[in-house]
């Protein structure tokens, strides 16, 4: 399973994207540690590290997939060219990517959250609120099928979301046919207890 998170700096994203991947035991490969190695590894700031950072992720993305393994790419994939880079690496392997739209509809805490976040990227700057915003403008619009996640409601329920979805509901599908199994068995158990029993 190919599962790609997009959102806008600051949203969540990464916090729903471990969260879910350590329930699930699945690989999360971010973008922006491997453009802050590029940079660290000498590759100048000039150069497109951003594109050179996703074209490192699908490849690492394809290896873990080739394993049989299920993977979640963390990066902003604001742009239908991002998207389509995984449509193809999911179409190459026979999958259809699951994509995940990672929003806080607060902008107060996504603000708060943006200022006041500080991830372990040596190097890596974080954006302002205005480049954020500036962003969002150029946002692309969707021609995917995607859950849309909140992050102002707890992440537990996020991650709840995210397994409903990809699982097809199959979560509470089981929940209700042992429901139900649970109902008839009671009811059995009843008719047995009501049995005339033999003199």
């Amino acid at each position: 399973m190919l599962i790609v998170m997009s959102g806008l700096p600051g949203t969540g994203k990464s916090a729903l994207a471990r969260a879910f991947g350590r329930e699930h035991d699945t690989p999360v490969l971010s973008v922006d540690p491997v453009e802050a190695a590029l940079w660290r590894a000498g590759v100048d700031r000039d150069q497109p590290t951003g594109l050179a950072a996703y074209v490192v992720v699908e490849a690492m993305a394809a290896e873990l997939l080739d394993q049989s393994r299920s993977v979640i790419i963390d990066a902003v994939n604001d742009a239908d060219e991002a998207r389509a880079q995984w449509r193809r690496l999911a179409d190459r392997h026979g999958l259809r990517p699951h994509f995940v739209e990672v929003v806080c509809s607060d902008p107060v805490v996504h603000r708060h959250r943006l200022e006041r976040r500080a991830r372990d990227i040596p190097g890596f700057p974080e954006p302002s609120w205005e480049s954020v915003q500036a962003r969002r403008a150029g946002f692309a619009d969707w021609s995917d099928e995607r859950l849309v996640v909140d992050t102002v409601q707890p992440l537990e329920h996020n991650v709840w979301l995210m397994h409903e979805h990809l699982t097809g509901g199959r979560t509470a599908q089981v929940r209700e046919r042992a429901r139900r199994i649970a109902r008839e068995d009671a009811g059995l158990l009843r008719g047995l207890a009501e049995w005339p029993r033999e003199e």
